[in-house]
């Protein structure tokens, strides 16, 4: 009896979240709901303390502030016993190394102290954490026919994102709960036949300004499953 019951909860749950077929912005739409229920990406204005550890480097913490509608980003963080910021606002770029914006060539060099570069981390945080919703913005080709796929030993509906030239040049899968439609895992490749790119498991969940973020981003190597790091995210509060 007890098979026979777990064999027609099993064929429920398959024909209840695979059964329907939807289309890969269908699905999106429906991962948006679930990460962010309010709309508040649009208008979002918070703080982000995120912590990376790698097999080979100390941990390094940064504090991150955002504010979409002021177009407002600033990174502080430290490296090699340096304080390091990346400011901009509204196009204009700050950067200081332990509070002085004079540094050497040298030092810009070794420290990444440019102002693409901070753009660069900008569009970093903002796209990562700004998911599903930033697969909303002008440039994304999201495929419109799905695939049902099991991945790491869990199954998943699977949407295909490509952009448009000059916005990205890299092929996009997102996995996405077949329940829920959290969205659990993302997977990028540079040339697909090369199997390239990395994957990034997503595991626990936060609240920031009413959206669901995931709290732990594992980064992977599609070849070989090399382990990468870990981005580990943690909420503070703007005063």
């Amino acid at each position: 009896m007890f098979k026979k019951t777990l064999f027609v909860s099993t064929l429920f749950f398959h024909f209840f979240c695979f059964g329907q077929n939807w289309t890969g912005s269908e699905l999106i739409n429906k991962s948006i709901e679930y990460h962010d229920p309010n709309n508040n990406w649009t208008k979002f204005s918070g703080a982000l303390n995120i912590t990376m550890e790698t097999p080979t480097r100390a941990p390094r913490v940064s504090s991150i502030l955002i504010d979409l509608q002021k177009e407002y980003f600033k990174n502080e963080y430290g490296s090699d016993s340096n304080s390091i910021i990346q400011e901009i606002q509204n196009g204009t770029c700050t950067l200081l190394l332990n509070g002085s914006s004079d540094f050497t060539q040298e030092q810009e060099k070794k420290y990444r102290l440019s102002c693409d570069q901070a753009k660069r981390t900008r569009d970093y945080y903002t796209y990562l954490y700004g998911l599903p919703m930033k697969l909303k913005d002008p440039g994304t080709i999201i495929e419109p026919k799905t695939e049902k796929r099991t991945f790491k030993g869990n199954e998943y509906w699977v949407v295909k994102v490509n952009y448009e030239k000059g916005v990205g040049k890299d092929i996009w899968y997102f996995y996405l709960n077949p329940k829920s439609f959290a969205m659990e895992v993302y997977q990028f490749f540079h040339d697909e036949s090369k199997n390239d790119g990395e994957y990034i498991l997503l595991t626990e969940e936060q609240v920031v300004d009413g959206i669901i973020m995931p709290k732990n981003r594992a980064w992977y190597y599609n070849e070989k499953d090399k382990y990468l790091g870990t981005d580990f995210l943690f909420k503070n509060e703007i005063k």
